[in-house]
């Protein structure tokens, strides 16, 4: 092997390794919520307003054949059981591509977090860590600005 191929390999390799520790790190993390605003499409609107006496919404966003979805549904039902002002719904997104689009999500699962207006929170792509996120979560109930 070349010189020129030995340095494109090291490169691809530290690349590579590099996209891995940052998916790692990202993954399951509690992010703020997106600055930008979308008009929430229609099947969101709908479980919002059925979430009428619940502070938060958390709105689990799965596809059929995702393992970690179930882990999640889990552990985010439980959260919801413990706290009564919060509320969990899974949503199925397998058949509906263009609400995850709408809602900027890009893997599954993707847990976004609504206040009873329906203005996102928090969001966390892959298994939430759970203090991470009761610890977000409490801090959101406290909060005066909460609807």
């Amino acid at each position: 092997m070349n010189t020129t191929g030995v340095i494109a390999l090291a490169v691809a390799l530290a690349v590579t390794l590099a996209l891995g520790f940052l998916y790692k790190w990202r993954n399951g993390r509690v992010q703020a919520a997106r600055k930008t605003t979308v008009e929430l499409p229609e099947r969101v609107q709908q479980i919002l307003a059925a979430s009428e006496g619940y502070k938060i919404t958390l709105l689990q966003l799965s596809t059929t054949f995702c393992a970690p979805c179930r882990h999640t549904a889990a552990m985010l039902g439980q959260v919801a059981a413990d706290t009564p002002e919060i509320r969990h719904v899974e949503l199925d997104i397998t058949d509906m591509p263009e609400l995850a689009t709408r809602l900027g999500v890009f893997r599954t699962p993707t847990t976004i977090a609504f206040d009873s207006l329906g203005r996102e929170l928090l969001r966390v792509s892959g298994l939430p860590q759970l203090a991470q996120l009761r610890e977000s979560l409490g801090t959101l109930l406290k909060s005066p600005g909460l609807a």
